[in-house]
């Protein structure tokens, strides 16, 4: 199976250049944790609900760009599903981006590879590796 069989692909994204309180409320209004930060339709970064608070509200930072993630992992939609668990376990992350030609055409995340019963194995394990290692730091 692959990750265009189970992603979002009704991603809502942000600027690196938006306040913060923007962001904010986008998430509430869409109930999610993460929005990928655009530039010109290419993902340049990731903002959470977390970022917002510890490195935003904590630091008295303004805008997205102080608080972002910048080394992004991304994913086609080509890819198996498998092989998409498997990068977040490796960089013990809960979502990828999944670009095509460059372009953001969806999110996966961990909650999307436990949907189908087939993925339910790539799921587990994700998590596994991502608690395991998130418990050793």
């Amino acid at each position: 199976m692959q990750v265009r069989e189970v992603m979002s692909t009704n991603v809502e994204s942000c600027s690196n250049q938006d306040a913060l309180d923007h962001v904010a409320n986008k998430m509430r209004s869409l109930n999610v944790g993460a929005i990928p930060v655009v530039n010109n339709g290419q993902v340049v970064g990731m903002v959470t609900d977390r970022d917002l608070a510890v490195r935003g509200i904590a630091k008295n930072n303004t805008n997205v760009s102080q608080v972002m993630s910048n080394n992004i992992v991304t994913i086609t939609p080509e890819a198996s599903l498998e092989e998409a668990s498997a990068l977040m376990a490796q960089h013990q992350v809960r979502r990828l981006p999944v670009v095509e030609n460059g372009q953001l055409v969806g999110m996966l995340s961990l909650g999307d590879l436990s949907v189908r019963e087939q993925a339910n194995e790539s799921a587990g394990v994700a998590l596994t590796q991502i608690s395991k290692q998130n418990n050793l730091q």
